[in-house]
């Protein structure tokens, strides 16, 4: 079942494939709120969004690992 999920097309590309580059782009964020206010320019972003986009992008993580297993494992 998820298998079906995971390998869905969607303009030509599996589903898996986009939930990679998303959780790619998830974790840049979270360095880049951390880098930021460890170099003191907190007032762009506050530091509160660090410890929840970390848990946001965990997440993808791990949806994204079990797409990518559920070929592997038959989910």
């Amino acid at each position: 079942m998820i298998q079906h999920i995971a390998y869905t097309l969607i303009l030509g590309k599996p589903v898996v494939m986009y939930m990679g580059i998303i959780t790619y782009f998830s974790f840049i964020f979270t360095a880049t709120i951390g880098l930021l206010n460890f170099k003191g320019y907190g007032h762009i972003i506050p530091f509160k969004w660090h410890p929840r986009l970390a848990a946001t992008s965990l997440i993808l993580a791990t949806i994204h690992a079990t797409l990518g297993l559920s070929a592997y494992f038959n989910f």
